[in-house]
């Protein structure tokens, strides 16, 4: 059974919570009532930390992530703690990396979409997937820790970062999560997640079943999941809990299905030989 973790050392959730940004981008077979459902079945189910941003919607921007958490949650139960991030903007060449004067318009814009009066937690997203080595965050957190003096945000995150920015960042203001594309198949930046153990900051994988970009079904993986009983996901999902105690994982999904499936890790404890499979 995986436990919880103390976010920013005052916000307790469970380290299995649920990502939205498939719910706006779950096809013309799915339409805004499955997200919401899928909102209400997960929060049922104890899931206590949701991961959003106020830039995802579909394509036509019809259908609106924060819009199907408010709708769907609103007024949110106390221990749920809601998680958004800032930073890049989209014009007609699709996304590109916003400037420092960006950050205040998209932290109130995420504060209107939610109809909050502060955020649980921002990140300040850099780069697009890999992080953006040698260019300095310095600026643009200087921005988001001004608004946490403000009020309007809780605790500050920082996503598609290195070591060196989570350093870089530290000098400026605290940070409580990072969050990176890491799973199975893609295990870069371990300098990172080393430096969030032994600092206590949040670990939180982007992609954590790849995001269908990678494939993570090698032999260890299903020899281990067979061993269990179990999907090929869920033990992907329990390997992350299982590599340190601030790792946190946010798989989504537009299906309840598909959401409980993913639940069922929290189950799954895995052995030392388990863990050589994976290794």
């Amino acid at each position: 059974m995986t436990d919880q973790f103390r976010l920013g050392g005052d916000l307790t959730i469970d380290r299995l919570g649920f990502g939205a940004m498939r719910l706006p981008q779950a096809g013309q077979a799915r339409g805004p009532e499955s997200g919401r459902a899928v909102l209400r079945r997960a929060v049922e189910l104890g899931v206590h930390h949701i991961d959003t941003a106020d830039f995802y919607r579909s394509e036509n921007g019809a259908v609106r992530a924060n819009t199907l958490i408010r709708e769907a949650l609103f007024p949110y139960p106390e221990a749920l703690v809601i998680a958004t991030k800032v930073g890049p903007v989209f014009g007609p060449g699709g996304p590109g990396q916003g400037t420092a004067a960006d950050l205040r318009p998209q932290v109130e814009a995420n504060l209107e979409s939610l109809g909050v009066d502060h955020l649980d937690l921002v990140y300040l997203r850099i780069g697009t997937v890999e992080p953006p080595r040698g260019e300095s965050l310095a600026e643009r957190f200087e921005v988001l820790a001004a608004l946490r003096e403000e009020g309007l945000i809780r605790h500050l995150g920082i996503s598609n970062v290195d070591a060196g920015h989570l350093a870089e960042a530290r000098t400026i203001a605290p940070v409580a999560a990072v969050q990176n594309n890491f799973h199975l198949a893609h295990r870069d930046e371990t300098a990172v997640l080393d430096a969030c153990t032994q600092a206590g900051i949040a670990f939180v994988p982007f992609f954590p079943l790849g995001g269908g970009r990678a494939d993570i079904d090698d032999p260890g993986l299903v020899k281990v999941a067979e061993r269990h009983g179990a999907t090929v996901h869920q033990i992907a999902l329990a390997w992350l809990l299982a590599l340190s105690p601030v790792t946190l994982a946010i798989p989504g999904t537009g299906s309840v299905a598909h959401l409980e499936e993913n639940l069922t890790a929290r189950s799954i404890s895995l052995t030392q030989e388990d863990l050589a499979d994976l290794a």
